[in-house]
């Protein structure tokens, strides 16, 4: 079985995000750029399930500059085969994200996609399910476990009340959960096979995809900045400053 890796290169987690000062964006000029967490997590399990002897190819793609190309050999370093890079410079959003991935699975025709829930830049947590839709494949998202038996797909997923169990026939896509996995560490060794590994390029027009935005971005702004906090001796004085203060009561 075949199975595809979305991956999206973001802003480090480890890293504060700035504004530009003319509040036209997130300012990532001169900041450490990584892969997704998330999509961490999904190529670990495609790696996984191809050392249980259950997959037979794990494809890496991503969507943007050339400058994703060192998210893809990671994601290669980590146990991806090999790699696809659809380039633009135009901002991606998530429907066009969907539509350029539905045209990468009729070209390579996967038994499965799994991708991470949502990227830790703009969170939108979509492109799963609308590429689902697009390709009208079974989904399972937010899983937390994934178990291919008898050429089936069991996923348990987590929701509010618990644990859900969702068996599908294949070809199918799962988004990741953060307790799916503990992605492991990249060494040294496989970095440098990562350098030999096959990575083509595409462009949005080879795939016939028109990636044009439909949304516009006005203005993007800090979050207000929060005021100490404050002892209050008793009661009586914690009310006093709800009602009249903060006049929450």
């Amino acid at each position: 079985m075949k199975v595809l890796v979305p991956v999206k290169r973001v802003v480090d987690y480890n890293v504060k995000v700035r504004v530009k000062s003319d509040q036209t964006g997130v300012d990532i000029a001169n900041v450490k750029m990584s892969m997704n967490p998330f999509d961490e997590i999904a190529v670990e399990e495609a790696v996984r399930l191809k050392e249980k002897g259950q997959v037979s190819e794990i494809i890496a793609v991503s969507a943007g500059t050339t400058a994703c190309q060192e998210t893809l050999r990671t994601a290669m370093a980590i146990g991806a085969d090999r790699a696809i890079l659809i380039e633009t410079d135009v901002e991606l959003q998530p429907l066009a994200v969907a539509k350029l991935l539905k045209a990468v699975v009729d070209r390579e025709q996967p038994g499965l996609m799994i991708l991470g829930k949502q990227a830790i830049d703009d969170d939108a947590n979509q492109t799963g399910q609308m590429l689902a839709a697009l390709a009208n494949y079974p989904q399972a998202t937010f899983a937390s476990k994934v178990e291919v038996q008898d050429g089936k797909l069991r996923v348990t997923r987590e929701v509010d009340g618990g644990l859900e169990t969702l068996s599908m026939t294949l070809p199918a896509v799962i988004t990741t959960d953060l307790r799916l996995n503990e992605p492991r560490y990249v060494t040294l060794p496989n970095i440098m096979k990562a350098k030999k590994k096959q990575l083509d390029q595409l462009t949005p027009a080879d795939l016939g995809v028109d990636v044009t935005p439909r949304l516009k971005t006005l203005k993007v702004t800090d979050p207000p900045g929060r005021s100490a906090g404050i002892k209050v001796p008793d009661v009586a004085s914690l009310v006093d400053k709800l009602k009249n203060e903060a006049k929450v009561i």
